[in-house]
């Protein structure tokens, strides 16, 4: 078995329904892993996901820089580096980065990220 390695700087980001840009480093976009993805998240100074919940897939985000605010439910709280969350399945989840800075973290999903695992909860800004 060879090994796959993937290098965040020679992975294509892209746009998910929530509006974070991400890049999959392993699961069905970025490599070998069939279980569970493995993405870098980059959520720009000031800016805020469209709150969401994955139906299926369980997600852990760990949180390498900037800081920012993070709601689960319908608690809230403060999120900075270092921090790490583990967001059940079902789960409504929303994040905004703090207006000074990208809030930069990494995102692992079991099974693997899907735009059709992913629902809504709240209507997508107007362009």
């Amino acid at each position: 078995m060879a090994i796959e390695l993937a290098n965040r700087t020679r992975v294509e980001s892209f746009t998910t329904l929530d509006g974070s840009e991400i890049r999959e480093l392993a699961g069905r976009r970025g490599g070998p892993a069939r279980h569970q993805s493995l993405a870098e998240a980059t959520l720009g100074a000031g800016g805020q996901t469209i709150e969401h919940l994955h139906r299926s897939s369980e997600e852990i985000y760990y949180f390498v820089a900037g800081r920012g605010r993070l709601r689960l439910g319908t608690e809230e709280s403060e999120v900075s580096a270092g921090d790490c969350v583990v967001i059940p399945p079902g789960t409504r989840h929303k994040l905004w980065a703090a207006p000074d800075a990208d809030l930069v973290l990494l995102c692992a999903c079991s099974p693997p990220y899907s735009n059709e695992d992913t629902e809504l909860t709240e209507p997508a800004p107007a362009e």
